[in-house]
C-alpha cells in the first residue's frame, strides 16, 4: 500500500486513517517496527508536528508502542485488542476459563463442519507441537504449542471476525494456560487434545465441543489446585 499525500495538512485524523489502513492490510505488521519519524513526513508530505499527533493517537488507542531508544511498534491490529486485554486483566482465571469455553467449543463445531485438507494438515502439525511441549514438561513451550493449536482450530472455522477476537483475547487467554501442572495432568491433556483434533479431523462438531469441555474442566481443576498451594 503506498502512502498518500494528505491534501489538509492540519487533519491529524486523516493521517490517522492512513496509518490504520497500513496497520490493517498488514504492511506495518503486528509487532514490527513502523518507518521513523522523517520517513513518515517525507513520504507523507505533512508536518512533524501531524506526524507526531497521528503517531500519539494511535498510542493512545494501543494500536502503536513508543519504546524509548528503539522506535515506535504495532502492537495491536485494531482499537479493540488493549481494550479486551485490560478488561480480562481484572478477571479471575476462572472467569476466563469461562469464556475460553464458550468461544472454543463454538470454534470446535464450526472447525469440524468446515475445516479443508489444508487445515487438517496444519492441525496435525500442531499437535504434534503440544505433544513435544507435553512430554518435554516445558511449561513455557506447553503455553505457546496450547495457543498455537487452538489458534489453528479457530482459523479452521474459516469466520474473520472470530479469528480477530480470537486473536485480541489471545494474550488474556494465555493466562488461563499459565498454571504449573503436574505429570499426571500433562498426559491427561495431551490425551484431550489429540481427541479434540481427531473429532475435528473426523467432522464430529458435538464430539469436538465436548472434548473442549473436558479440556475446561482439567484447566478449572488446575486452577484450584493451584490455589490451594
Amino acid at each position: 500500500m503506498v502512502l498518500q499525500n494528505a491534501t489538509r495538512l492540519t487533519l491529524t485524523d486523516q493521517i490517522v486513517a492512513q496509518m490504520d489502513r497500513l496497520i490493517q492490510s498488514g504492511e506495518w505488521p503486528l509487532h514490527g517496527k513502523i518507518p521513523p519519524e522523517p520517513e513518515l513526513v517525507r513520504q507523507l508530505g505533512v508536518s512533524r508536528n501531524t506526524v507526531r499527533e497521528a503517531v500519539k493517537a494511535l498510542i493512545h488507542a494501543g494500536m502503536l508502542e513508543a519504546r524509548q531508544g528503539d522506535g515506535t511498534y504495532v502492537v495491536s491490529t485494531s482499537e479493540l485488542g488493549p481494550a479486551l486485554r485490560r478488561r480480562f486483566g481484572k478477571s479471575d482465571l476462572l472467569q476466563t476459563l469461562e469464556v475460553r469455553s464458550a468461544l472454543e467449543q463454538e470454534a470446535a463445531r464450526l472447525a469440524a463442519e468446515r475445516r479443508t485438507e489444508e487445515d487438517a494438515a496444519a492441525l496435525r502439525r500442531r499437535l504434534d507441537e503440544f505433544r513435544q511441549a507435553a512430554r518435554a514438561e516445558d511449561e513455557e513451550g506447553f503455553v505457546r504449542a496450547d495457543t498455537n493449536l487452538h489458534r489453528e482450530i479457530v482459523r479452521a472455522t474459516s469466520n474473520t471476525l472470530l479469528m480477530e477476537l480470537y486473536d485480541h483475547l489471545s494474550e488474556a487467554l494465555e493466562a488461563s494456560v499459565s498454571i504449573a501442572r503436574t505429570r499426571e495432568e500433562l498426559e491427561e491433556h495431551e490425551r484431550i487434545h489429540a481427541v479434540l483434533i481427531g473429532s475435528i479431523l473426523e467432522r464430529n462438531p458435538e464430539a469436538a465441543a465436548q472434548a473442549v469441555r473436558e479440556h475446561i474442566r482439567l484447566s478449572r481443576q488446575s486452577v484450584s489446585r493451584s490455589h490451594l498451594v
